[in-house]
């Protein structure tokens, strides 16, 4: 996974309508954050938004598709829940916006407060 400094710059700059969207590089991609929490993700120079039950739907209606970084040994690659936006939406700045709340808000709902971190048994201490 790589990401060249020209599309992460582009994408940021797409979002500005949202405030103050920060990138962090990591796993040689690079994560998207708002007020501390990551919506998306750019990886080979593709942008990822968050989603879950509630707008993964606009994603498969626009045929896009998730983000999948490595296979495990059987070949099989996890999905994880960051799906692609179609070009016509990252080219227009509103429609990105649009799109990069309904992102912020699945962040939003998974991170809810009286969730439960780490698995159960593994010694977290229950703190987070």
């Amino acid at each position: 996974m790589s990401v060249t400094q020209g599309y992460l710059d582009f994408v940021v700059d797409q979002l500005q309508g949202l405030g103050e969207v920060t990138a962090r590089r990591m796993f040689g991609g690079a994560g998207l954050y708002l007020d501390g929490r990551m919506f998306g993700l750019i990886a080979e120079d593709e942008l990822y938004l968050r989603v879950d039950a509630i707008n993964r739907s606009r994603h498969e209606a626009a045929g896009c598709h998730a983000f999948r970084p490595f296979p495990d040994k059987a070949g099989r690659s996890a999905v994880m829940p960051y799906w692609t936006v179609p070009p016509v939406v990252l080219d227009d700045r509103d429609g990105l916006c649009e799109w990069a709340r309904a992102a912020l808000a699945a962040a939003i709902r998974k991170s809810r407060p009286g969730r439960k971190c780490g698995k159960a048994g593994a010694g977290s201490g229950g703190s987070s």
